[in-house]
């Protein structure tokens, strides 16, 4: 075997299993955002259904879960009664908004009316408060803590496992 040829494939091959291996621990659906540690963006969405307008200033001092959900996204369906059931079993601490991503306000009543709802949804028309967080893919959730800053960002289905550890994590402030 020609020894230049083995060096070449080792300086490639070991760099690239080192870093699968770094990787192997992590959860790749918790996000390390840049937007981990900031003031969350604010925003003014009317809820589904109409009535007054929700604006994000009014949930300072609570821990807040903020959770971009869609009718047409399979995730969300499984991960709709975990958040219902919390919501309504914390009655109000932590608060919980649901942000309907990219939908059509007509199927997402439909939605809640047929699969239940514990918490306020805002229509986000137009998707501007989806992209001011960076919003990708649903769902995507935010868990803010009472000082209004980010304290986790989390990609897919929640369990309630992760829920409640992501809520332990904004009540403390911790990052």
């Amino acid at each position: 075997m020609n020894r230049k040829v083995l060096i070449a494939g080792c300086a490639v091959t070991l760099p690239l299993i080192a870093l699968l291996l770094l990787g192997l621990g992590r959860d790749p659906k918790q996000i390390d955002s840049p937007m981990i540690g900031q003031r969350a963006p604010t925003f003014r969405l009317a809820p589904v259904g109409g009535g007054e307008p929700v604006a994000l200033e009014s949930l300072r001092g609570k821990v807040v879960v903020l959770n971009f959900w869609a009718t047409w996204c399979v995730p969300c369906y499984q991960e709709h009664p975990v958040l219902v059931e919390a919501a309504r079993r914390t009655n109000g601490d932590p608060v919980f908004v649901g942000i309907v991503y990219d939908d059509d306000e007509a199927r997402v009543k439909a939605f809640l009316a047929k699969q239940g709802s514990g918490y306020r949804s805002l229509m986000d028309d137009g998707g501007k408060t989806a992209i001011a967080y960076g919003v990708y893919g649903v769902p995507e959730s935010f868990f803010l803590s009472p000082d209004g800053k980010i304290s986790s960002k989390y990609v897919g289905p929640l369990t309630p496992r992760l829920l409640e550890g992501f809520v332990q994590k904004a009540r403390g402030g911790g990052l």
